[in-house]
């Protein structure tokens, strides 16, 4: 079985979402094997998923039988998944039985509130290693998928669960969407351990939400920067919640702030904050800071985590040696996906990375050997002559307005979104300072709120059709 799932007691429940379903270890296996007889191994299936019994049990039966999914979100813009089945062809969809009028296919099993249909594709040749598909965060408008191997879902829930040190004990959190490699990843290094999966759908505003971590005696929690800046408006440090003993992040890069009212916060409450790294191409995680570095380390992702390696490369391409250095970051691992898919002739290639994948990320190396991301090798911009970096300026500007901010633009100018209508004299004042170049080459708009994707990346064509003024 998938994750190994069969070597728990059957007893044990593996996963209990917002409906109040539970399964046990011995459900899902159960569920496993009759979902496994429906379809032919090595068929293509279409997960549209939600963080739920039903999603959590397809995507399980169908790696354990090999049968090769593709997990997309069920509120998926509609056009786009027509582009997918169009390039990818696949022969089944599982999802929500609440859409099957959306789709008018014959049904061939129901289970858990989601149903199989059958479309009229046909069975077609792919690659014996390829056990499933995801799309990058970057990928929504179009149909670049990462090709993900068994051997790095296996090797990566079991590096990460040993890090963490789950047992059997954890009742994990999974808020971010399962078919986001971070929310999959939390899914999968707690099943591999044995322990629970709290599925939730539920915003982290929601008094629900907030109840079922109490009411369920949740004791982990993972999520990205925007996670954090709602808990933090929500002061949930203040808040009484005694079962949780591991906060996570991962996604992106906190705030200096925000890293270190964490750190204080988990130290002051003998709680536990991994601060951790990730890609899609990687698995999800691949580097992790250990609790005790907290402090000390602000802002750092540590190091790689168990079975990697991470390594830094100068502009020539070249590895650096010596051990506080700056370049790109990249890593060497089990979990290093095959590479891209652009349509459905790409899942017959094999694997093009070989353990090795370039992060696009610059990042610099302490002394300790400890990592810390500066930006993305792209998310620079040259001013004036000068070399400036986006992601930054962002920082700069979040802590020190503690306002959300997103930072574009192009060499002639920086662009800049603030939800702060009090800030707008300030921004651009004090990034001038910072960056030493002239207060014309920023613009400063305001926009209501930052749009960000389901996983809370920023969505940018939509920022910039939100900007309504520019602060000169």
């Amino acid at each position: 079985m998938h994750l190994g799932i069969d070597r728990h007691s059957r007893e044990i429940i593996a996963a209990i979402d917002d409906t109040g379903l539970e399964l046990s270890y011995g459900g899902l296996c159960d569920f496993a094997q009759v979902f496994g007889a429906m379809m032919p191994r090595r068929s293509m299936v279409f997960c549209l998923c939600e963080n739920t019994i039903g999603a959590l049990s397809g995507y399980i039966g169908c790696l354990s039988n090999r049968i090769v999914p593709l997990l997309i979100g069920a509120a998926i813009d509609r056009k786009l998944l027509a582009r997918l089945i169009e390039v990818y062809t696949p022969a089944y969809l599982w999802m929500p039985e609440r859409l099957v009028s959306e789709f008018n296919l014959p049904i061939l099993y129901k289970g858990y509130g989601f149903v199989l249909v059958r479309t009229e594709h046909e069975l077609y040749p792919i690659n014996d290693d390829l056990a499933m598909l995801l799309t990058t965060s970057g990928s929504t408008g179009s149909p670049k998928l990462v090709r993900h191997k068994y051997i790095n879902l296996e090797a990566n829930a079991k590096n990460v669960a040993a890090f963490f040190g789950w047992t059997k004990d954890d009742r994990a959190i999974a808020d971010l969407p399962m078919q986001y490699t971070m929310g999959l990843n939390v899914i999968n290094s707690h099943l591999y351990a044995g322990a629970s999966v709290l599925l939730t759908a539920h915003n982290l505003m929601s008094p629900d939400f907030w109840r079922n971590i109490k009411d369920q005696r949740a004791t982990n929690f993972t999520g990205v920067p925007f996670s954090y800046e709602v808990l933090f408006k929500l002061r949930f440090t203040r808040m009484d919640l005694p079962y949780l003993t591991t906060l996570a992040e991962g996604g992106g890069k906190l705030t200096t702030g925000m890293f270190a009212d964490l750190a204080d916060y988990a130290g002051r409450t003998g709680k536990r904050f991994f601060a951790t790294f990730g890609t899609t191409e990687t698995s999800a995680r691949l580097a992790f800071l250990p609790p005790e570095l907290a402090k000390a380390k602000i802002g750092s992702i540590g190091r790689a985590i168990p079975g990697g390696e991470l390594f830094l490369l100068d502009e020539n391409g070249k590895e650096i040696k010596q051990m506080e250095a700056e370049g790109e970051m990249g890593y060497r691992g089990p979990n290093v996906t095959m590479g891209y898919a652009f349509c459905r002739n790409d899942l017959l290639l094999g694997d093009e990375w070989q353990g090795e994948y370039l992060t696009g990320d610059i990042a610099k190396r302490d002394s300790d050997g400890c990592y810390y991301i500066i930006g993305r090798k792209s998310r620079f911009l040259k001013l004036y002559g000068l070399r400036v970096s986006l992601d930054r300026c962002e920082r700069l500007i979040k802590d020190e307005f503690k306002i959300d901010c997103v930072c574009t633009g192009t060499d002639k100018r920086m662009d800049i979104y603030i939800t702060g209508d009090s800030c707008k004299d300030g921004v651009q004042r004090f990034i001038s300072k910072k960056t030493g170049i002239v207060m014309s080459a920023y613009a400063v708009f305001i926009v209501e709120s930052i749009p960000r994707n389901e996983s809370g990346k920023v969505q940018y064509e939509a920022l910039v059709r939100k900007r309504t003024l520019r602060v000169i």
